[in-house]
């Protein structure tokens, strides 16, 4: 995929891409990416440029926006106290060229060189994929048995357990009743890690959230919502 970086007055760095699969002018604008442009091979640099410039109002009002969700990231480094259920954060610097992760019993080890600062995007990108990575390690252990001794205990039935890493959602159930657990459950206190899967088991029998589901889950939890609105304290989101 042919591409430039071209550097725009007040804008920034701009990455012109020819995309096969174009088929007109694109724009997107993403936290660590920028501004990217994808047109088809067809056009030429100077058109997508055009394009930039006729869209400039739009687009500097996004990189501000942009700005403001940098600003509220949350930046990783030796002094972060960060823990998943099993491991702690470790984070330093190491005297080689390249940034070094190891994910043990115990510990995920994120290192970077001395010409790498902390704060270094790239880094970032690196210790949020590297946690990921324990979690969901974390949750195809812990996840799909607590969810069977559940289920034994409260005598429901369920199909299978999918992990996944939801950005919006802690759990869901199918209408085939698969249960899919986020693998940031395991960044919870036990108590609410059993609540959503309780949660997704009640909807094996009631598929909606009327009367009935919250009655069964009262059955179980007695104030369900109190749990419920104390779940909404905590965020899904690493940053």
């Amino acid at each position: 995929m042919p591409e430039k970086i071209i550097q725009v007055e007040s804008i920034g760095n701009v990455r012109l891409r020819k995309n096969k699969r174009s088929k007109n002018v694109s724009i997107t604008i993403r936290p660590e990416k920028g501004v990217v442009v994808n047109f088809p091979y067809f056009l030429s640099y100077k058109f997508a440029l055009s394009v930039v410039e006729k869209k400039r109002s739009w687009i500097l009002n996004h990189l501000s926006k942009i700005e403001e969700y940098n600003n509220k990231r949350t930046i990783f480094d030796e002094t972060s106290v960060f823990n998943t259920r099993y491991r702690k954060l470790v984070v330093g610097k190491n005297t080689g060229a390249d940034i070094k992760t190891k994910i043990t019993s115990d510990s995920i080890h994120i290192t970077h060189p001395e010409n790498i600062e902390v704060n270094n995007l790239n880094f970032q990108e690196i210790i949020k994929e590297t946690i990921i990575k324990a979690l969901r390690k974390e949750a195809k252990e812990f996840l799909p048995e607590r969810t069977l001794f559940l289920a034994e205990k409260l005598n429901f039935r369920f199909n299978k357990v999918f992990i996944k890493n939801n950005k919006t959602l802690w759990g869901s159930c199918s209408g085939r009743n698969n249960i899919n657990l986020n693998l940031h459950l395991l960044r919870l206190p036990d108590h609410l890690i059993d609540y959503v899967i309780i949660h997704e088991l009640c909807h094996t029998v009631q598929k909606n959230h009327g009367k009935h589901f919250w009655k069964l889950m009262d059955s179980i939890l007695g104030d369900s919502k109190k749990i419920s609105k104390e779940l909404r304290n905590y965020s899904i989101q690493l940053y």
